[in-house]
């Protein structure tokens, strides 16, 4: 039942913030908001996630899920709450920043509850049910956003976000004897400690192949659609040749405990990275639609299964005790990567134009795959 109570507060926040991105976005918008200011909103949902998943991590570890959840719900309902009532462009800003601190608090923290409530032989198992639930909130929560805002309008909308994130706190309150007590609970030290630098070089690898999983996924996401409009595609097209991304990624997700079984982790790990180099080189000798939804889907196949075997994968190198750590950190890597990735990105495309972006993205996930396989050719020579 815990892993229900953890995969449920999982759904409810994840719509949450996947619905919130598009209904502050477009609020601003409607609002005369200039393309500078919506940008910045748009950043806004990742300062606190970037700033706060490594000591979020070491509470984890400290105090136990109960009250970091506790702390997202909040954060969550007043976030959406706030432009409800104060319908005017600074409340967005605040809505952003009150959905990152939300964010923030529940990322790490239902993933420390996924691999902490886990048996060793459950836990490939149930971090795919926990990346299979993400991968369905982002079809839903855009889909609730258009549906409320067409139906009912902005500030309705914020409100029926608001209100759908404090299921939440109500989960939390009814289910709470449910979550487990910290795991170093009395060992830890008063304060949240910097990241060590004595963790192994093989979490530091880790940490890079996650990094580079996350960046490969974005890239493509945000690259992809202006490859389209460049090429003259239609919002359509564009529309379908992620949506074939999407659905990919659902799929190999669907079925990623049994390729881990069959595979292993790090073996699938490799060819996942060696598919998604593959995808990047190959965008650019394509123009028609119907060809690059064929490559976003093997793409998909490839990357799909990249962010959730690196979530495993450290969680099994932690530290016993203190798997908070190792996961917050993780998310730090991934959220600085989201936001140094596309300002580095954006000069070379601004620069050389879109095909070198796709090129340099391949090399990188080369390397990605190189870095996986020289890690389990070490663990085979153990």
């Amino acid at each position: 039942m815990a892993i229900v109570l953890t995969l449920a507060l999982t759904f409810i926040n994840f719509v949450s913030v996947n619905a919130a991105r598009v209904v502050v976005t477009l609020y601003a918008l409607t609002l005369g908001a200039p393309a500078s200011a919506v940008g910045i909103i748009g950043g806004l949902f990742f300062v606190f996630p970037l700033l706060l998943s490594w000591p979020i991590g070491a509470m984890c570890d400290r105090l136990g899920a109960r009250p970091l959840l506790l702390a997202g719900a909040v954060s969550g309902v007043c976030a959406l709450a706030v432009p409800f009532f104060w319908r005017d462009l600074p409340a967005l800003y605040i809505a952003a920043t009150l959905s990152g601190f939300s964010l923030a608090f529940y990322h790490v923290t239902l993933q420390y509850l996924i691999g902490t409530l886990s048996a060793p032989l459950q836990r490939s198992r149930n971090f795919a049910n926990f990346s299979l639930v993400g991968a369905v909130t982002s079809f839903l929560g855009p889909l609730l956003a258009g549906f409320t805002i067409d139906n009912f309008g902005h500030a309705i909308a914020c409100l029926t976000i608001a209100v759908f994130s404090a299921l939440a706190f109500i989960l939390l309150t009814a289910g709470s004897r449910l979550l487990p007590a910290p795991v170093a609970k009395g060992a830890a030290p008063a304060t949240p400690e910097a990241p060590p630098a004595k963790f192994d070089r093989a979490l530091w690898r880790m940490l890079t192949v996650s990094g580079l999983a996350q960046l490969g996924t974005d890239l493509f996401q945000f690259y992809m659609p202006i490859y389209g409009y460049k090429l003259g595609l239609t919002a359509t097209a564009i529309g379908m040749v992620l949506s074939t991304f999407a659905v990919a990624a659902f799929i190999v997700r669907v079925f990623l405990t049994r390729l881990i079984r069959r595979m292993g982790p790090k073996r699938l790990l490799a060819y996942s990275f060696s598919i998604g180099a593959a995808g990047f080189f190959l965008v650019p000798a394509f123009e028609h639609a119907l060809m690059l939804s064929l490559v976003a889907f093997a793409f998909g196949l490839g990357m799909g299964c990249g962010v959730p075997l690196t979530l495993m994968l450290m969680y099994e190198q932690s530290t016993a005790g203190r798997p908070g750590r190792a996961l917050g950190l993780r998310l730090t890597t991934n959220n600085g990567v989201r936001v140094v990735g596309p300002v580095i990105f954006g000069a070379i495309g601004s620069a050389f134009g879109v095909p070198p972006v796709f090129w340099i993205s391949a090399l990188l996930m080369g390397s990605g795959a190189w870095l996986a396989r020289a890690k389990r050719a070490r663990a085979g020579n153990a």
